[in-house]
């Protein structure tokens, strides 16, 4: 295998720089350097685009070309006649610099094959027909061979190290929030054009005001032929696994016209094949934004939904239904309407087992190997409906709403070492309403304003329910070996100990109802600088309610009285929070330098009032912040950050009353907790250089959060209870992270870094201690990009875990290479696999190591076909577990998830 690996890489390389450079300086009739003007060399003999460049600075290019060829060389520029020649290579690189001629017509420039990459202003346009090779079946296909752009590990898009929040389709919204559902369903060959828009901004009359450099969004232009008729897919398909029969449907059904679209994504499948995930789904936020995001406060409304065992990639069995129409609407020039529908529904199997050795030995604390077994149950929905009204560039109207609702159930079996065998409930059915109102008016070209009102209604309700073994004879308090290991918490909690099973029931609900609002004013100072002053405010009420009880041997209630903690087992709790605030932003613009100082001043409110007492807190804080940015270039900046902010918690940490979190986890809250603060650092580096297709970015951050919410941990055996304070220690972190892209010709070359160092001060069994984390990862990548020959890509990802733990110390190793191949034979079949070892050792116990291989032979007759036939095999070597190895700063953790097993699916593919 390793002699096959080598031979090919030989043979790619040997390929890749047998090559001659054809290079020179691009100018105008004066001798001025042309900055990004198009180069393409045309084979003469085969008509092929061969290479192509785009001039830097300046007005460099360079193209890499066979020997003993003859191509047509054509630069073109806009206003500039187009230049055509003839050049023949010989054994040696060529100079050849061009002297361009002004072209006073009005006619659009003629080529006789498009640039692959052309730059108009902010946009960075991509011709899609020009990097596939016919393996593609998705937009996701796509987009990973286009020079910097990546889908990173979470399946999101990133362009320069920058996250794509905003996906469009013909200028029209595709699921507004998320990209998940456009990369993986919109079809490869209805797609033209991929237009990446840097410096993105929904609001024109901000464009010149507010900071959009980190703000990017992709537009994909469809084909001809695609607009005013429906295009997409239906694929159906069967299989076999061991006790299983398996099904897919999957339509995927499109419509676009200039003032109507109409999307639809189905998926009915038992394949695991999962469209979005419930993590997807819960963070799907709909493109909502904060209007207080850069204000300096972050309030925590909290999450109580379930924590489910496993992630939904790694499970025996998974079942799931998804329903989601998206569409737009445009009745006249000054009106669009938009909106989208979603419907998740998901039922899971699933089996881990682990070991947790507890971090300092001295706490007494008993190492536990468990077994979790897990049925999952799952229905999420999201509804929004969107409408934006211009008419004219003065005013804009936005208004929002976005209503989430979700009923998910868990039952779980959980065999402990230490307190035996468990069976749990968790029930859970929240709601939110999220709507947004924005104003934006222009007086004049120096006076704007912006209104920005966005309001969250949400209600939780989880119950949770967990049945224990009991023996009511095995209370020897004299003998710690003579009781159960549930005996001593289920004492002090109050519960009735006579009884042979802990049946034990919690009730919550958590309303939370927020108002976030502020009013901009922008003054245009001059050309190079403006002043911004921002009037805002958050009003947020949180009510909270629990009870635990115990259910007895007859079905009735027990409700109990617990012998600390004041002895309460309920809570009901309102918690009223208010800010109040003023900000003064100043930006300027001199040379390459971009600076923007500022600060917000706060009049902050906090008061809780539960168990008849009331616990206020009112203050006033100043929070300065700082952005400089240096454009070195047109796609090459610096950019630092300091931010000053206030953290503020949720109502579950200030209730006093005690919270099951699962059985062996309870919690009680502080009513008087304070905000913490936290000063936080970055520096980033992006550089896009078209001259050599080079892609660089990195990202250098630090964070100190001082008066920290943190934990006092007390456990009785694995049992753990805790409550908050805040901290006199500070809470240290340092994140750096990069990634450098070089293209060289057919041959494109990564590597990616990360650096995380984490200092966190814990409070466990009475005693301070120092947690400390240090991990390291580095993911080199090689792969190719040819049009008429099979395409490999090498990916070697090698992570480091230091764990620094009380008097406890880790360390994870892990490797793990892989390939994928694809290839177009014969044009009509597409052969895929994937292949990946993955091997982990923490230096004490033998290294642990799993392997899994999928692979995929599709047919159709030709690229045009309507039908097209695939075999797929997933989990070819039928392993049946993944390991984990991890940690946190309290315990060392190694896992083994169950995974579905080898599966063997005959697909039928129609394309409309």
């Amino acid at each position: 295998m390793k002699l096959k690996i080598t031979t090919l890489l030989i043979l790619i390389t040997s390929t890749v720089f047998a090559q001659i450079k054809l290079q020179g300086v691009v100018k105008d009739s004066i001798g001025n350097p042309l900055e990004l003007a198009n180069v393409i060399a045309i084979n003469k003999e085969t008509q092929a685009l061969e290479s192509y460049g785009i001039t830097n600075d300046e007005g460099r290019y360079k193209l890499n070309l066979e020997k003993n060829t003859t191509y047509s060389l054509q630069v073109s520029y806009i206003g500039m006649k187009t230049f055509k020649e003839a050049i023949s290579t010989k054994e040696i690189d060529i100079i050849k610099n061009v002297s361009m001629l002004t072209d006073n017509a009005l006619d659009a420039i003629e080529l006789t094959y498009e640039m692959p990459v052309t730059v108009k202003g902010d946009t960075l346009i991509y011709n899609a027909d020009s990097f596939k090779n016919g393996t593609e079946r998705k937009l996701e296909d796509v987009l990973e061979k286009l020079p910097g752009v990546e889908i990173n590990d979470d399946g999101q898009v990133e362009v320069e190290g920058k996250v794509v929040n905003k996906l469009m389709v013909n200028g029209k919204d595709f699921f507004d929030g998320d990209t998940k559902l456009a990369t993986k369903n919109i079809p490869s060959n209805a797609v033209d054009k991929v237009q990446v828009l840097r410096n993105y901004s929904e609001v024109n009359q901000l464009r010149n005001v507010t900071n959009n450099q980190d703000n990017v969004a992709i537009n994909i232009k469809l084909k001809e032929g695609k607009e005013n008729f429906w295009f997409g897919n239906v694929t159906a398909g069967s299989g076999a696994s061991p006790g299983n029969e398996l099904y897919l449907v999957q339509p995927k059904l499109f419509y676009y016209s200039p003032k109507f679209s109409l999307n639809f994504i189905g998926d009915l499948n038992n394949t695991g094949e999962l469209a979005l995930t419930r993590r997807d789904l819960r963070g799907f936020g709909g493109g909502f934004r904060a209007p207080s995001r850069g204000s300096g406060t972050s309030i925590n409304l909290g999450d109580n939904g379930l924590n489910f065992l496993t992630s939904q990639n790694n499970a025996l069995e998974i079942e799931n239904k998804l329903a989601a129409s998206n569409f737009s609407y445009s009745p006249k020039k000054a009106l669009d309407i938009s909106g989208f529908a979603i419907y998740n529904s998901s039922r899971i199997m699933s089996k881990e087992t682990s070991f947790v050795q507890y971090a300092d030995a001295d706490l007494g604390i008993p190492d536990e190997a468990t077994e979790q077994n897990s049925k999952e149950r799952s229905n999420q929905g999201l509804v929004k409906l969107s409408a934006s009204y211009k008419p004219n560039f003065n005013n804009q109207l936005d208004y929002d709403i976005l209503g989430r609702f979700s009923k998910d159930v868990q039952t779980q079996n959980l065999l402990s070492s230490v307190v035996g065998n468990t069976n749990q409930l968790d029930e859970v059915t929240p709601f939110s309403i999220n709507q947004n109102f924005n104003y934006y008016y222009t007086l004049n070209e120096t006076n704007i304003f912006a209104f920005e009102a966005q309001h969250l209604i949400k209600n939780e309700d989880p119950f949770y329910n967990a049945l224990l073994v009991n023996d009511p004879n095995n209370n020897n308090e004299a003998d710690p070996n003579d009781r159960d290991a549930f005996d001593t918490t289920a004492e002090a909690m109050g519960f009735n100990t006579t009884i042979n099973n802990y049946d034990l029931g919690q009730y919550r609900r958590i309303k939370s109802n927020q108002l976030d609002a502020k009013l901009d004013y922008y003054n245009i100072l001059n050309a190079k600088s403006n002043i911004n002053f921002t009037l805002g405010t958050i009003l947020s009420k949180q009510e909270f309610n629990s009870n635990i009880f115990q259910f007895l041997e007859d079905g009735s209630f027990f409700n109990p009285t617990p012998t600390f903690n004041n002895g309460r087992a309920t809570n009901d709790t309102d918690y009223n929070f208010s800010d109040v605030y003023l900000g003064v932003h100043y930006t300027l613009k001199t040379g390459k330098f971009t600076i923007t100082p500022g600060f917000s001043a706060h009049a902050y409110g906090n008061k809780n009032s539960q168990f008849g007492e009331t616990f206020k807190n009112n203050f006033f804080k100043l929070l300065p912040d700082l952005e400089t940015r240096i454009q070195f270039k047109k796609s090459e900046s610096l950019t630092l950050r300091y931010t000053m902010q206030n953290q503020f918690t949720d109502v579950t940490r200030l209730a006093q009353g005690l919270v099951f979190n699962n059985f062996n986890s309870i919690q009680f809250g502080e009513p008087d907790l304070l905000n913490a603060l936290s000063h936080n650092v970055s520096l980033f580096y992006s550089s896009f250089n078209l001259f050599n297709y080079t892609n660089v970015f990195g990202r250098l951050s630090y964070s100190k959060n001082i008066d920290q919410i943190r934990g006092l941990t007390d456990f009785e055996n694995v049992i753990r209870t805790s409550t908050f304070f805040n901290s006199n220690f500070a809470d240290e972190s340092v994140s750096a992270n990069g990634r450098i892209q070089r293209t060289f010709g057919k041959l494109r070359a990564s590597l990616s870094a990360n650096f995380n160092y984490s200092k966190i001060n814990q409070f466990v069994q009475g005693r301070q201690s120092l947690s400390e984390r240090f991990t390291q990862s580095y993911r080199p990548e090689l792969r190719t990009n040819f049009r008429d020959a099979p395409n490999v890509r090498f990916r070697y990802r090698y992570s480091v875990s230091n764990n620094n733990l009380g008097t406890s110390t880790t360390k994870f190793i892990t490797n793990a290479p892989s390939v994928d191949f694809d290839a177009y034979i014969w044009k009509s079949v597409t052969f895929k696999t994937e292949y990946t070892y993955t091997n982990q050792d923490s230096g004490m116990e033998p290294s642990q190591s799993f392997k899994t291989w999928d692979a995929s032979l599709a047919y159709r007759k030709d690229r045009d076909a309507k039908w097209e036939y695939e075999i797929k095999a997933t989990n070819l070597l039928d392993i049946d577990s993944r390991v984990q190895n991890s940690a946190n700063n309290l315990a060392v953790f190694n896992s083994e998830t169950f995974i579905q097993p080898r599966f063997v699916t005959f697909k039928i593919r129609y394309e409309l």
